[in-house]
C-alpha cells in the first residue's frame, strides 16, 4: 500500500511551512532515515528524514511552495511490489489544502490589462504532476512585467517566472540585472545617476513572515515598558581574563556568557520577573531558561540554555558557542529553540551603545545589551574613567510590575559589577 509523506510539525508552534527543497527524485530508492526534503519554518531550514522504506513514487507539493499546512501529503512512497503507476492511481489518505491564489493578483496591473490577459486558476497540489508546461515558443508574462522588461532592455526569455505555470511577474523582472548594453543601463552609466524609481523585489521567507507576525503581535498585545541602567564592567573584564587563563583548552568565556550567568542568577533572586502572561493565569518558571538571540541568514533564532542558573561559566560558554554555531548553520533541533523564560539580545559587538528590544512572546521580559565603552564616572565625588555597559530591560507590564523590573535590574547590576558574587 502506498505511503503518504506528510508535512511534519518541526516545532510546537508550527502550523505551516515552506517546502524549500526535495533531495530525492521520483524513482529514487528511499530508506528510513534518509534525508528526503528541506522544510523552512519560522526558525530555520530543517532536514526531513524518511520514516519508511520505499520508492519515491510521486511529488505532490513542488519545491518552493509556501504555506503548506502541517499534515498535508507532500509526496508518496511505493512499497515492495508496487509500481509508480499503481501509486498514482491510489488516493491519498488526506487531502491537502488548495493552493493559494496566484501571486499575480497582487500586482498593480491596470484594470484594462487584467481583462485582456486572464490567469488560469491554480491547480490543487495533488494535480501538479499532471500540469502541462508552457510551450517553449510562448513566453507567459504579466503586462506590467512586459512593460518593465521593455523599458530596461531585458529579454523575457532569459528569465524564470515565479508565478503560476512559470508566469513572469513584476518581481522577476525587477530583480533581474539589466544588460550592460541596454539604453537604461548606458544612460545610468553615462550620467552616474540612479534610474528614478529603480528597485528590486525580494520575497519574504517563511522565517521573516513569522518573525514579523510575532513581533507585531508582541508590540500590540504586550504593554511594553523600559528600564535602563549603566553597569561598570571593569571587574567583570578582569575576572574574565583570569578565568580564560585557567579555562580548559578550547574553551573561551565571553562577556555574553557572564551576562547570561548574571541574568540567570538575578531571575532566581527575583522570581517574579521570571514569568510569562498566559491570559487567565501567570506562569512562574522554576528555572532560568535563557534564550539568546542569534542573527542568522534572513532573520534570527533564539536557542535556549536550559536551567542556566545551575551551570558554571565553562559549561555556559561551551553550550552557547555550540548553539550559536548550529543556529547559523540551520542545524538546531526544534526543542533547542522553542520555549525559554527570558531572552537576552546583545548588540554590543556591533558597537551599539543602547537599544530597546521587543519582547519574545509569551515571555515576560527581554534584556537588550549594549557595548562596553570607557566613559567618565564619578566615584566618591571624584571624576574617573570606567568601562560602562548600558542595558535596557523591556518588560510586559501585565506580568512584571515596574518595581519588580527595577529589583531584577538591581540584582543583575550587582552580579555584573561584582562577578565574584555569582559564585556564592
Amino acid at each position: 500500500m502506498a505511503i503518504d509523506i506528510l508535512m511534519p510539525a518541526l516545532s510546537p508552534t508550527m502550523e505551516t511551512g515552506t517546502l524549500a527543497k526535495w533531495t530525492v527524485n521520483v524513482g529514487d530508492a528511499v530508506r528510513s532515515g534518509d534525508v528526503i526534503a528541506e522544510i523552512e519554518t519560522d526558525k530555520a531550514t530543517m532536514e526531513v528524514e524518511a520514516v519508511d522504506d520505499g520508492i519515491m513514487a510521486s511529488i505532490l507539493v513542488e519545491a518552493g511552495t509556501e504555506g503548506v499546512a502541517v499534515g498535508t501529503p507532500i509526496g508518496r512512497l511505493a512499497e515492495d511490489g508496487e509500481t509508480i503507476d499503481d501509486v498514482a492511481a491510489t488516493p491519498t489518505s488526506a487531502t491537502p489544502p488548495s493552493a493559494p491564489a496566484p501571486a499575480v493578483a497582487a500586482e498593480p496591473v491596470a484594470a484594462e490589462h487584467v481583462a485582456a490577459e486572464p490567469v488560469a486558476p491554480q491547480q490543487p497540489a495533488l494535480q501538479q504532476p499532471a500540469m502541462a508546461a508552457p510551450k517553449a515558443d510562448r513566453i507567459f508574462a504579466s503586462p506590467l512585467a512586459r512593460r518593465i522588461a521593455a523599458e530596461r532592455g531585458i529579454d523575457l526569455a532569459s528569465l524564470r517566472g515565479s508565478g503560476p505555470y512559470g508566469r513572469i511577474l513584476r518581481r522577476d523582472v525587477e530583480s533581474a540585472a539589466m544588460p550592460s548594453n541596454s539604453p537604461a543601463a548606458m544612460a545610468s552609466a553615462s550620467t552616474g545617476t540612479a534610474i528614478q524609481g529603480d528597485s528590486r523585489i525580494e520575497a519574504n521567507s517563511q522565517m521573516r513572515k513569522i518573525i514579523a507576525a510575532r513581533l507585531q503581535e508582541s508590540k500590540v498585545a504586550a504593554p511594553h515598558f523600559y528600564l535602563t541602567v549603566d553597569c561598570e564592567i571593569d571587574a567583570l573584564l578582569a575576572a574574565r581574563r583570569q578565568m580564560n587563563e585557567r579555562a580548559p583548552d578550547g574553551v573561551k568565556i565571553s562577556v555574553n556568557d557572564l551576562i547570561i550567568r548574571a541574568a540567570a542568577m538575578a531571575l532566581i533572586k527575583v522570581p517574579k520577573a521570571n514569568a510569562s502572561w498566559e491570559g487567565d493565569h501567570t506562569r512562574l518558571f522554576s528555572h532560568a531558561d535563557i534564550a539568546m538571540a542569534v542573527a542568522v541568514e534572513g532573520g534570527l533564532v533564539t536557542p535556549v540554555i536550559w536551567a542556566a542558573e545551575q551551570k558554571g561559566l565553562v559549561e555556559i560558554a561551551t553550550i552557547s558557542r555550540d548553539l550559536a554555531t548550529r543556529a547559523r548553520d540551520g542545524k538546531l533541533a526544534p526543542e533547542e529553540f522553542s520555549g525559554g523564560s527570558f531572552t537576552i539580545s546583545n548588540l554590543g559587538m556591533f558597537g551599539v551603545r543602547e537599544f530597546a528590544a521587543v519582547i519574545n512572546p509569551p515571555q515576560g521580559a527581554i534584556l537588550a545589551v549594549g557595548a562596553g565603552e570607557q566613559r567618565p564616572v564619578v566615584h566618591d565625588g571624584q571624576l574617573a574613567v570606567a568601562t560602562v555597559m548600558t542595558v535596557t530591560l523591556s518588560a510586559d507590564h501585565r506580568v512584571v510590575d515596574g518595581a519588580v523590573g527595577a529589583q531584577w535590574l538591581q540584582a543583575f547590576k550587582g552580579y555584573v559589577e561584582a562577578p565574584v558574587t555569582m559564585l556564592l
